[in-house]
């Protein structure tokens, strides 16, 4: 594949990377206290805060895998998208107005007053390696997508896609990240729409041989109804959204504190609402994109690269090279170059928050004032950041050495949500009922998870996994509660504190 090459398409992205560092300098010049610099003093508006939940949703990865996935099979992913509403409902009703009245900066305090300090630095710590393996993985994809593209060094990408990041995050706060998300969500849905709108022209009969195609060939196809827990079958992603999305609208502390910059608790459950429901026909848009790549292809056999694709999510950025005019294309490269930025930088302001409030102020200086504060949620900031951008340089050449530790933070990270929802259902659960239902539950996910891994024989094949990998948060989850209540009605001992 050759590289983008012309002098629009250069000006198109340096103009959006210039107008996004001053649009987040700007909006965050005045962040310089720390309440301000985590939560905006509760000025946000309503749609702004909106439009940051979805560009907290939507990250590189979606902009090129889920093109990549309907290309390559089917629409199977969209059902995650469809357990969205049910999940937002929950957090709209009970997550919201819980973490509104609590008030507190951390997502993770109230774990320590509910369960003891071993809750809330279990989760804290959880966080922060999930995060940094986060943004690692997005800087480091990205890179990857966009570097045949431009021709430009995968070093130089990830560097320069961090720094850009970093600058304004570290300047601005949690204000210049959600107003740049305002801006990089606009150019990210402009970009994908543009992208489908010449797509589907460039398809003999449009939009309808698109979808004649398509329901032939099972491209638009859901998936197997069939009730199989050991298959990605449609209930077995709609149960993998629904959890999933409930661990991000409950306990992820990205999503909690934009809920606290907003003005009102109704603005908050606003806010979910419209990120939320947003992301669904977007998705959507995105899945058409690899429908509409799979039957511009058919169409045009001549434009497949000699020797085919090497992986189905290398479809999208070859169609961006070679099919769209000058300019438009530069437009898509800043679209996925939004959708990373919106999600890394929630990403930094989060982990920087947790860092200055859970540990900095809890552990080493509890009377810490507003000027240390800063400095530590500064530092931590830029840490943070460039400790995610060696993450995605390291993934060049140890990429298998960093997956075991992407995957090693996801299972220890999947009691989570469990343990947030014990601590909501019921004051009777005990600390070390918590505790019981935490490790159990770790140990549940790891055995669906690694299942698939190990090679079983003989009698040791009934030990096996009877779950597909997607169920693990889900059978975690329950687990966690089911131990825990039933360890709190064998155990006496107290809470250790009930006052939240």
């Amino acid at each position: 594949m050759g590289h983008l090459a012309t002098t629009l398409d250069w000006i198109v992205l340096f103009v959006y990377t210039a107008f996004t560092l001053g649009v987040g300098l700007y909006m965050g010049r005045a962040s310089n206290q720390p309440e301000e610099y985590v939560v905006a003093g509760h000025r946000i508006p309503t749609w702004a805060v909106g439009l940051s939940i979805f560009g907290t949703y939507v990250s590189s990865i979606s902009f090129l895998a889920l093109p990549g996935k309907a290309f390559a099979s089917n629409w199977n992913v969209f059902v995650f998208s469809l357990a969205i509403p049910l999940a937002t409902w929950v957090a709209a009703k009970y997550f919201v107005p819980f973490y509104r009245r609590l008030g507190a900066i951390s997502s993770y305090e109230h774990l320590e007053h509910r369960f003891g300090s071993w809750a809330r630095f279990y989760a804290v710590s959880c966080y922060l390696l999930t995060q940094q393996a986060r943004i690692g993985t997005i800087l480091y994809l990205t890179a990857i997508a966009i570097a045949p593209i431009t021709g430009g060094d995968i070093k130089i990408l990830i560097i320069l896609s961090g720094a850009i990041v970093i600058a304004y995050t570290y300047l601005g706060g949690i204000k210049a990240v959600i107003w740049t998300d305002v801006l990089q969500s606009v150019v990210l849905i402009g970009g994908a729409l543009i992208c489908l709108a010449l797509m589907i022209f460039q398809v003999p009969g449009g939009l309808p041989t698109v979808i004649k195609t398509g329901m032939a060939t099972n491209k638009l196809a859901l998936g197997s109804w069939e009730w199989d827990f050991s298959q990605p079958t449609v209930w077995v992603v709609f149960l993998y959204g629904l959890f999933i999305n409930l661990q991000n609208f409950g306990i992820d502390q990205s999503y909690v504190q934009r809920y606290q910059t907003a003005a009102t608790e109704k603005s908050a459950v606003k806010s979910v609402w419209l990120g939320a429901l947003m992301y669904i026909p977007i998705s959507g848009v995105f899945l058409l994109l690899g429908t509409c790549l799979y039957v511009f292809y058919l169409h045009h056999p001549e434009k497949v690269p000699a020797g085919g694709f090497p992986t189905p999510d290398a479809a999208f950025p070859h169609f961006i090279l070679s099919c769209l005019p000058a300019g438009i294309s530069g437009l898509v490269i800043a679209a996925i170059f939004a959708a990373a930025q919106s999600t890394i930088s929630g990403s930094i302001n989060s982990s920087a928050t947790l860092i200055a409030w859970d540990i900095y102020k809890r552990l080493i200086t509890p009377n810490a004032n507003q000027t240390q504060m800063m400095r530590v949620l500064r530092i931590a900031s830029a840490s943070v950041g460039i400790g995610g951008t060696l993450f995605a340089l390291g993934m060049i050449n140890i990429k298998g050495a960093l997956d075991v530790w992407w995957e090693l933070a996801s299972l220890f990270s999947g009691g989570m949500l469990g343990l947030f929802l014990l601590g909501l259902i019921s004051r009777a659960n005990t600390n070390s009922a918590a505790l019981a239902g935490t490790l159990t539950s770790i140990l549940t996910i790891a055995w669906i998870t690694l299942s698939e891994k190990i090679s079983w024989k003989g009698p040791l094949i009934a030990l096996k996994s009877p779950f597909h990998t997607f169920m693990g948060i889900v059978v975690g989850t329950l687990v966690l509660m089911l131990v825990g209540i039933l360890f709190s009605g064998l155990s006496k001992s107290p809470t250790p504190n009930n006052s939240h």
